[in-house]
C-alpha cells in the first residue's frame, strides 16, 4: 500500500481539485512525500482521491504553480515532488491567528485521545521495525538544523507511533492531525522550542513502546500532547492582536 493511499486516504466524492492540492501539500510538507518523489499518473491519482480526472489535472496544474511539483516530459517523465525548503511561516501564523482558543483545545483534545490510543497499541503491536524507526527518528529530531527538518522529524514520530499501532484508522488521524498541528506547533514565535525536550518526550514515548508497557506509552504519549496545548495557547495569545479577539 503506497504512502498515499495509507497516509492519506480518499477524499469523499464531493471534493474538488483544492481538497487535492491540500492534501498533497499537507504530504509533502510533512515529508510523506519526499523531494524528487514521482506521484501516480492523472488516472491513478484521481482513483486515489476518488475525483475525477479532470479534477486530478487541475490539482497537478495547482501544485505546478505554486512550485511544488514539477512535471517532465518523455518516456521517463511524470510529476515530481518539489519540496520547499522551509515551512509556510506566513500561511501558518494567518492560520493560527484565525483559530480560537476552544478550536485549539478541541483540536489538540482529538490528538490527545489519538496520541495515547495509538501508543498504548503500539507497546502491545509494534514489530521491532517500528521500535527501530521510532529512535531512528528521535535522533532525526535531535540532529535537525533547519526549521523544515524539525517539523518533519517531529510529525513522522508520532505517524510512526501510529503505524506501529497497526490500525490505518488511528493512522489516517495522526497524519491529519499533524497536518494541523505539526507546524503551528513549531511557529518561530516567541521563545523557541526547547528541542531537547521534545527528544526527550520521544525517546520515553519509544522506551516504553520497546518495553511493551502500554499504559506508560500512553500516558507519556497524552503527557506529550499536553504539553502541546500548553504552547499552542501560547502562541495563540501571542497573536491575537493580528487575529482578532480570542475565544475562551
Amino acid at each position: 500500500m503506497s504512502a498515499l493511499t495509507q497516509l492519506i486516504g480518499p477524499l469523499p466524492p464531493q471534493s474538488r481539485a483544492a481538497d487535492v492540492v491540500d492534501r498533497v501539500t499537507e504530504a509533502i510538507h510533512l515529508g510523506l512525500l519526499g523531494d524528487g518523489e514521482q506521484l501516480p499518473v492523472e488516472v491513478e491519482l484521481a482513483r486515489l482521491f476518488r475525483v475525477a480526472p479532470m479534477t486530478a489535472r487541475e490539482a497537478l496544474a495547482e501544485l505546478r504553480d505554486q512550485g511544488l511539483v514539477e512535471t517532465r516530459r518523455g518516456r521517463t517523465g511524470g510529476s515530481f515532488v518539489r519540496r520547499p525548503a522551509g515551512p509556510p511561516v506566513d500561511f501558518l501564523r494567518q492560520r493560527l491567528a484565525a483559530m480560537t482558543l476552544t478550536e485549539l483545545r478541541d483540536l489538540v483534545d482529538e490528538h490527545r485521545a489519538v496520541a495515547g490510543q495509538a501508543a498504548r497499541l503500539a507497546a502491545e503491536r509494534a514489530a521491532q521495525v517500528n521500535m527501530r524507526r521510532l529512535f531512528a527518528l528521535t535522533d532525526q529530531l535531535r540532529t535537525s538544523s533547519s526549521l523544515g527538518d524539525r517539523i518533519r522529524a517531529d510529525c513522522r514520530f508520532h505517524i510512526e507511533v501510529s503505524i506501529a499501532s497497526h490500525s490505518e484508522r488511528l493512522t489516517r488521524r495522526e497524519v491529519s492531525l499533524q497536518a494541523e498541528v505539526s507546524g503551528l506547533l513549531w511557529l518561530p514565535l516567541g521563545p523557541p522550542v526547547d528541542v531537547e525536550t521534545v527528544v526527550a518526550q520521544h525517546h520515553a514515548i519509544a522506551t516504553a513502546v520497546v518495553s511493551e508497557d502500554p499504559e506508560k506509552a500512553r500516558r507519556l504519549a497524552e503527557e506529550h500532547v499536553d504539553a502541546e496545548l500548553t504552547r499552542m495557547l501560547a502562541l495563540r495569545l501571542q497573536v491575537d492582536e493580528d487575529g482578532g479577539p480570542a475565544d475562551g
